[in-house]
């Protein structure tokens, strides 16, 4: 049997990340694919870049990836954008959406938001027929996923439906739902066609979260006082009282 680590969505956030990879360090764990959303939101977007490079066997792009390597000229990028530089930009520009393999006779699919759409967003309370659309065949294989999982909305969960499996890694910079690192472990046999046991545990890795707050104010990132409340509170700065799950912009 073997293991792999899930992390997505760090956001630039280094004590959380150190953290989280010390964890993966001491379970054993070789493997580690990373979900995206490496850069933006915190202040050290370009070390994240630079250990997730070095770390990751798989990194697939995230929503904000997306934005920073291909939206210049606003604003609100423009502060990561200068700390990242163009080469890492390229970097992030060039990423792909998603990646599957074999594990235990189930085709597993990991992606940021969707294999087919950065931008297609589920949530726990999303319908049914919304989150069957990450299940979807892609262009390099044209059939149905049986497990997928996912980053992007920073609240980590597993379900089953339709004889699926759907697992959300959280996330390990920005957690919204608790304030403590979050990442997700595969377990079976990888690459293998045959059926035998899978296992998907989902870890909490408690962090300093102080530090992190520290390393915000040392800097003029922007939105950086909503940036250390979300990292003390769990709670998104943007959330409606009524809205339900979770959510990230």
């Amino acid at each position: 049997m073997e293991r792999v680590a899930i992390i997505s969505d760090i956001h630039g956030n280094i004590p959380a990340l150190e953290a989280v990879l010390e964890d993966i360090e001491r379970r054993g764990i070789p493997r580690i694919f990373c979900l995206g959303d490496l850069a933006g939101k915190g202040p050290n977007s370009a070390q994240a870049v630079d250990t997730i490079r070095e770390r990751c066997e798989m990194v697939i792009k995230g929503n904000w990836d997306h934005f920073l390597a291909e939206t210049m000229g606003e604003e609100k990028f423009a502060w990561y954008q200068e700390q990242l530089g163009p080469k890492r930009l390229e970097y992030l520009k060039n990423l792909p959406l998603y990646t599957e393999f074999y594990m235990s006779g189930k085709l597993i699919r990991l992606c940021h938001a969707s294999p087919n759409d950065l931008f297609h967003r589920v949530y726990l309370h999303t319908e049914t027929e919304e989150r069957m659309k990450l299940f979807r065949g892609t262009k390099s294989l044209d059939r149905e996923a049986d497990v997928v999982g996912y980053g992007d909305i920073h609240g980590a969960h597993i379900d089953n439906f339709n004889n699926k499996t759907l697992f959300n890694v959280g996330s390990v910079g920005n957690p919204l739902e608790i304030p403590q690192a979050s990442y997700a472990i595969l377990e079976g046999n990888y690459g293998s066609m045959e059926e035998n046991p899978l296992s998907i545990s989902l870890i909490r890795v408690p962090y300093d979260v102080e530090l992190a707050v520290s390393h915000a104010e040392m800097t003029d990132m922007p939105h950086k006082r909503e940036y250390i409340l979300e990292l003390r509170t769990a709670k998104y700065r943007g959330r409606r009282k009524k809205e339900k799950g979770y959510s990230h912009k």
